[in-house]
């Protein structure tokens, strides 16, 4: 299992588009990928669950991953969060 923390980098945030981008990009992996915010856990692979979440740009988060790929998953999330990739 990782665990890392990040700053949001997006101007909006996770909100709607990055959202989506987030999820999509989150069911890439094999991995179960959680995002904690404030003690709330949900999963990183849920519209509603990273949604409810109202992650707004300069928070920071904390990513977990388990599984096969947990590397590579949170390498590539912490990327697009901290907007150095789309």
């Amino acid at each position: 299992m990782i665990e890392r923390k990040v700053v949001i980098q997006l101007q909006p945030g996770l909100q709607a588009r990055y959202a989506s981008q987030f999820v999509k990009k989150s069911s890439s992996f094999n991995s179960e990928i959680n995002i904690i915010k404030n003690e709330r856990v949900t999963p990183g692979k849920s519209i509603m669950g990273v949604m409810t979440l109202a992650i707004r740009n300069g928070e920071e988060i904390t990513l977990l991953a388990n599984g096969s790929d947990e590397q590579e998953a949170v390498a590539a999330l912490e990327r697009f969060l901290s907007g150095r990739e789309s």
